[in-house]
């Protein structure tokens, strides 16, 4: 992992005041015209506490380094640009959270434009000592998009503690959690989220704190703006995904909670044409935990973490100066275990 952080990050980071209240972090792979327009949003954000925004470039080739270096150089934001080549939303949020200061972690994807009171409202949401993490409402920016990956209830609901959640109920695009149910629950696992194996990185972190204890809520005055262009053509592989990290999510609840609560995913009721792709997924999850499994128990590479969670964390190369058009160099002997 490589990183370069903005003046304000600097000035924030060096006072005597080491407390901030919330990280905003956001992933992003290939996609500057969403990023831009996205940028703009953060602009607009009103929030008097103090706040950092990191975003975390999984590997991109397009204009997207260019972009970031003329936002930092614009903004008064206090900024990180983190460069996360392991592809995956799961290792670009883990990579986030490694440099994360923020006692709240706020999240949401480089195509949704979030309200100017994003931040306050999330802030507000974690008033509930209780509460470990939140979701919130996802408009449809779009009239001619299709109707996908969003929830605009105006109805709030409370997730209980140790409860099975049901998938859709946390979506990543607008999602909130303390900083330290995160790393206990040792981050986000990189099996999960676009560009890995599977989908639903979201709706898994959330299970594995609830099943710590934590309760959810979702919040219907946190708002984010979703902007995600998808026509009806686009939808059945997307659905496929889903269907298959559906699968994946349920798989990886029965292997690792033996708990009567997690029982309930046996008897889960998918669509008739989601029972194939769900079960694909459900397979694929058990053959990785088995070859994960299997390493550790002969010898193999070792993942340090709690069996099952299967995530991998992000090495780190400092720079002093770089030319952020093009990739850092990254050290040939292989990334190192975070802390």
């Amino acid at each position: 992992m490589w990183r370069q952080e903005s003046a304000a990050w600097d000035s924030l980071h060096s006072s005597g005041d080491q407390t901030i209240d919330v990280s905003l972090i956001i992933g992003t792979r290939n996609r500057s015209q969403q990023l831009a327009r996205f940028l703009e949003s953060v602009r607009r954000i009103k929030f008097e506490r103090r706040w950092e925004f990191i975003i975390v470039d999984n590997g991109s080739v397009d204009k997207t380094a260019a972009l970031v270096r003329d936002f930092i150089a614009a903004v008064s934001i206090p900024v990180a640009y983190v460069w996360e080549p392991r592809p995956g939303l799961g290792n670009a949020h883990n990579a986030g959270l490694k440099i994360a200061r923020g006692e709240i972690l706020a999240f949401t994807d480089d195509d949704c434009y979030p309200a100017p009171d994003f931040l306050c409202r999330i802030w507000s949401g974690f008033e509930d000592v209780t509460v470990g993490y939140i979701t919130g409402r996802i408009m449809l920016h779009d009239s001619t998009d299709y109707l996908i990956t969003i929830n605009e209830s105006t109805t709030s609901l409370t997730i209980p503690a140790r409860s099975f959640i049901q998938p859709g109920a946390v979506q990543g695009a607008n999602m909130a959690f303390r900083a330290s149910v995160l790393r206990d629950i040792d981050g986000f696992d990189p099996l999960f989220g676009p560009g890995s194996l599977f989908n639903s990185e979201d709706l898994d972190a959330a299970a594995r704190a609830s099943a710590l204890g934590w309760r959810g809520e979702y919040r219907p005055e946190v708002v984010v703006s979703h902007h995600h262009g998808r026509k009806k053509s686009d939808i059945r592989p997307l659905l496929r995904s889903y269907y298959i990290g559906n699968g994946a999510y349920r798989m990886k609840l029965l292997l690792h909670h033996q708990r009567p609560f997690w029982s309930r995913p046996l008897y889960w009721k998918p669509r008739r044409r989601a029972v194939l792709w769900e079960v694909i997924g459900a397979a694929k999850y058990a053959l990785a935990y088995l070859n994960e499994t299997r390493r550790n128990r002969f010898g193999g590479r070792r993942s340090g973490i709690e069996p099952g969670i299967l995530s991998a964390k992000s090495s780190t190369v400092r720079s002093q100066s770089h030319d952020l058009s093009r990739p850092p160099k990254l050290p040939s002997s292989g990334p190192s275990s975070m802390p």
